[in-house]
């Protein structure tokens, strides 16, 4: 049939990594972040821009796995993202159904999207069908290193902004080191605010077991992560012995393990990592299920790209603002962010761009800019 563009083909694909100075530790070792940025220019002459992402370990073997085996695949092929997310992952899964692959898949999957939202001048979230104007936000820290008038600091500017919902670590070496802070900062947010807790898979069952009967009286609005994301049989067994709701995602890497967790009923909040998952394409499908099945959605990180995508999913019920811990306050970007991230709710910028509105600072000499 006549008149009928074709989907563009993939003609160039280039990557480079960047580091990203956290301006509030995550930890003693954890100082940067690493962000790798994939630009795709199409056969139509449309460039998309992503990125990839992970904080300590990695980095050069996600880079290595865009490199080596991602863009060599993509080559000349149709610049349909969820066409080609599927296709590639099927070619790489012997290397792992996720973790490295994933990460690296959502590099390209979220320039082609992006390049299919700037071809149609539209912002990613018009592209995918907006409903809403604004998502909630809720607090959030990488604290258990915090000394407890750190700690009580953070919760104050948590009020100051007017999180209704803020989260916490937990898991230090005594478990009533943690309920003495968790009271410090339930005195400081006052009664009516969600409380929600994460251990960070710091436990083993039994630890968990003992840690969740000591929040039951608390009010705790979430557990998160209290055992290793591999763990279902674990995870099964807590679910069952608790009536805390229980939070994972982050460290699962495709939508079988996330329907592992729900069809054991041990998975009440679902946190997929947009960037970890594999994209906006595999997110998508991962939210699906969660919906489909009654647990409740909370993207993990990645807030500039997260919040665009509740824009148009308003099954999200909120989404992560850690403290510093976005790429809008790392310096990386070379713009300001596509979401505003400053209070309780997150708005589009006054102007959006077409696409996803990341855009990197460009470190390349002229003669390596393409």
């Amino acid at each position: 049939m006549t008149g009928i563009p074709s989907t563009p083909t993939i003609e160039r694909v280039t990557t480079r990594r960047l580091v990203a100075p956290l301006p509030r530790p995550w930890a003693a070792d954890v100082t940067v972040n690493h962000v790798i940025v994939v630009e795709a220019q199409l056969s139509d002459g449309t460039v998309g821009h992503g990125f990839t992402w992970t904080p300590t370990v990695g980095a050069s073997a996600v880079h290595a796995m865009l490199d080596d085996e991602l863009v060599p695949r993509a080559l000349g092929r149709p610049a349909d993202p969820e066409a080609l997310w599927m296709e590639l992952w099927t070619l790489v899964h012997e290397a792992g159904g996720g973790g490295i692959t994933t990460i690296a898949l959502a590099g390209l999957d979220l320039a082609l999207w992006d390049a299919h939202a700037r071809s149609r001048g539209l912002a990613i979230a018009d592209l995918l069908g907006r409903r809403r104007d604004a998502v909630p936000l809720y607090g959030s820290g990488i604290n258990l290193h915090y000394s407890d008038d750190e700690l009580a600091a953070q919760a104050r500017r948590w009020v100051a902004a007017g999180y209704p919902a803020v989260k916490m670590k937990i898991g230090r070496p005594e478990l009533d080191d943690d309920l003495r802070r968790i009271a410090l900062v339930r005195s400081i947010i006052g009664p009516d605010r969600a409380l929600r807790v994460d251990a960070n898979q710091r436990w083993d069952l039994n630890a968990a077991r003992t840690a969740a009967a000591a929040l039951e009286p608390l009010g705790i609005d979430w557990l998160e992560e209290p055992l290793r994301a591999d763990d279902t049989a674990g995870y099964r067994a807590l679910a069952a012995s608790t009536s805390i709701p229980i939070a994972a995602g982050e460290n699962l890497h495709t939508v079988h393990r996330f329907r592992d967790l729900l069809d054991a009923g041990a998975l009440q909040v679902a946190q997929p990592n947009v960037v970890r998952v594999g994209g906006i394409t595999p997110f998508r499908a991962i939210a699906a299920e969660v919906v489909a099945r009654g647990a409740r959605l909370a993207p993990h990180l990645q807030p500039e790209l997260s919040a665009q995508l509740a824009l148009a999913m308003p099954e999200i019920e909120a989404v992560e603002r850690v403290e510093e811990g976005a790429l809008a306050d790392t310096g990386v970007l070379a713009g300001p962010s596509p979401m505003t991230l400053d209070g309780a709710q997150s708005r589009p910028a006054a102007r959006p761009e077409p696409g996803l509105g990341i855009r990197f600072l460009d470190d390349r000499t002229p003669q390596e800019q393409p």
